[in-house]
């Protein structure tokens, strides 16, 4: 990697920050040796793959500006001095977050004043907890993120950056991140948990009776309906698969009158250079002839009508994107969640991340989690302002939590 001038080293810090403007050039060695390969998210391949698709650039919003953290000893010397890495992005929106800090923009801009750019911490277009501040066996996460805050600092001075965020960090990097100017707000995401399930009527039996004849009856509704439900491992997805999976995730945007994020083409890296960590599930439906009757077996051809796309780790499932070519509530339910339930039980994964928001998930025994992120504004009237804010915002989630927690389906006792 190519020495970078702009390196921020921190009073009383043993670690220089200097910040490089794509992760190309860190390398996948250098980048591997912090972040590894466990979570599809930080892996090297699904943030170049968004790099060199055009998926976060400048005229994205995404301008990427991520930190490499070395020895200060050792500064602008050979990649094997790198001891820490975290994602770091300029944005000039708030698109593709999924911690919504709208109001905040707003605020500023009626004071006459620029919310951005702003940097940002966090996975592009993926509201899912992990790993952020990704350091090398050996590093203590503490001493990196104490450092991390006051270089940051300094970065957001030198750009004209507003603040700073960081999104959905694991418990240790909140832990980490404790004694820091950094302040944390709370939100709620759905998980489902599987409590060592053999199989999803195992699952069913948990369930209140009530609340079991609804699931059934839906799952039922869909096979009734005509549809069939297609797995393929990421190294198996073909291109004209590819192809149907861009076209609908289009298409759900679309109809919102926005447009995707992500392209084909970084969906076709990423079944090329990480298939290991991807599952695609179809749902195919038998065709009509042109009298509007169902063609008999032997003539039976069937189009895919929807499809949605999943991450997985050794323990996870993580639904992330959806489409179809109709809105269809049941298709909608067995394709990400029910197939993503069976998937997790068939092979023993034990929990399941379907993204961010949807109430809709809690009668389908997915359990409110709280999900944290951290925030530092610049500006001190502001700042001392977001602090209020969330501290105010806090209970009320807590409270959201509990109120859905009661309505899980699960069974008294």
């Amino acid at each position: 990697m190519p020495y970078n001038p702009r390196q921020m080293p921190p009073a009383d810090s043993p670690f220089y920050y200097r910040f490089v403007d794509s992760i190309v050039d860190i390398g996948q060695a250098a980048w591997e040796s912090c972040a590894g390969t466990e979570n599809p998210f930080a892996r090297f391949e699904f943030l170049a793959a968004l790099e060199t698709t055009g998926c976060t650039t400048r005229a994205s919003g995404w301008q990427p500006h991520h930190v490499v953290v070395s020895h200060a000893d050792s500064a602008g010397s050979a990649d094997n001095a790198i001891v820490a890495v975290v994602p770091l992005y300029l944005k000039t929106n708030s698109y593709g977050e999924y911690v919504f800090d709208w109001s905040w923009a707003n605020a500023y801009q009626s004071h006459g004043l620029d919310y951005y750019p702003k940097l940002l911490t966090a996975i592009p277009f993926t509201p899912s907890v992990g790993l952020r501040v990704l350091v090398a066996e050996g590093i203590a996460l503490e001493a990196v993120c104490a450092g991390l805050v006051p270089a940051i600092q300094a970065e957001a001075a030198r750009l004209g950056a507003s603040s700073y965020h960081l999104l959905y960090p694991n418990p240790a990097e909140r832990e980490a991140f404790a004694d820091t100017a950094l302040v944390e707000r709370t939100g709620t995401q759905f998980h489902w948990h599987n409590k060592g399930y053999d199989s999803f009527d195992d699952f069913l039996a948990t369930l209140s009776s009530r609340k079991r004849k609804s699931l059934k009856k839906e799952r039922r509704a869909a096979t009734e309906a005509g549809f069939r439900f297609r797995r393929t491992e990421g190294a198996n997805i073909t291109p004209q698969q590819w192809a149907d999976f861009s076209l609908f995730y289009h298409r759900t945007y679309l109809v919102r009158g926005q447009q995707g994020y992500l392209s084909q083409r970084f969906f076709e890296q990423l079944g090329a250079s990480m298939p290991e960590q991807i599952l695609l599930i179809e749902a195919l439906q038998s065709e009509e002839d042109a009298l509007g009757e169902t063609l008999e077996s032997a003539e039976r051809a069937e189009k895919v009508v929807a499809a949605a796309l999943f991450f997985k780790s050794a323990t996870q499932l993580f639904g992330r994107y959806w489409g179809s070519t109709a809105d269809q509530s049941l298709l909608h339910f067995e394709t990400c969640y029910y197939q993503g339930q069976d998937y997790c039980i068939e092979h023993g994964l034990k929990s399941f991340d379907s993204g961010a928001q949807g109430e809709h998930k809690i009668q389908r025994g997915f359990e409110p989690t709280p999900t944290y992120s951290l925030h530092w504004l610049a500006h001190p009237g502001f700042a001392e302002a977001v602090a209020k804010f969330v501290e105010e915002e806090r209970p009320h989630i807590e409270a959201y939590r509990r109120d859905a927690a009661s309505l899980l389906p699960f069974r008294r006792g």
